[in-house]
């Protein structure tokens, strides 16, 4: 169990973790070269970055935060619950620069071979990585950012209470 219920701050971990990696993540981001079972498991928020492949139950009951995994075998979507969250390809610049960095950061900080190998064939390999987002997370995040286009509010607190009123709103539509 490594970052059972971390806050904040960044790791980088040569090697693979074992089961657990991430549960109950709320804040850190953390980067390894594989996961046993149950990795992200219960995640509130954070980030978290898998270049290798992961044990099964990844992603189970997570409801904040991402995940980037290295699907370099094309196993992964077996061995995710899909119960709450959505895979997809890496397409938006922010997503993939934001890779790319905590990938650079990695190789930097421990030597990676992984991360060294996947940045010298970076055009190839973004295709093979997965983003686990939580569909509702994924939602409100959206919302976040209807709100902050508006510019009727200057700070986070009144962003995020429009932008929870705007999903009620919604809601009571249907």
């Amino acid at each position: 169990e490594a970052f059972y219920g971390a806050t904040g701050g960044e790791a980088n971990i040569r090697g693979r973790a074992g089961e657990r990696f991430c549960v109950r993540n709320s804040g850190v981001t953390g980067v390894v070269e594989g996961v046993g079972d149950h990795g992200c498991e219960y995640m509130t928020g954070g980030r978290a970055v898998i270049l290798g492949e992961t044990g099964r139950n990844f992603a189970a009951g997570m409801s904040g935060g991402v995940a980037y995994v290295f699907d370099c075998y094309g196993r992964f979507e077996a061995r995710c619950n899909k119960e709450m969250v959505r895979l997809s390809p890496l397409e938006n610049p922010a997503d993939i620069g934001e890779l790319r960095g905590l990938i650079e950061n990695h190789l930097t900080y421990t030597g990676s071979k992984v991360a060294q190998e996947i940045l010298a064939g970076w055009e190839f390999n973004l295709s093979r990585f997965v983003r686990v987002m939580p569909v509702d997370y994924e939602r409100m995040l959206q919302y976040i950012e209807r709100a902050r286009a508006s510019e009727k509010f200057d700070n986070d607190y009144d962003i995020a209470v429009e932008a929870f009123d705007m999903r009620m709103r919604d809601l009571a539509v249907r």
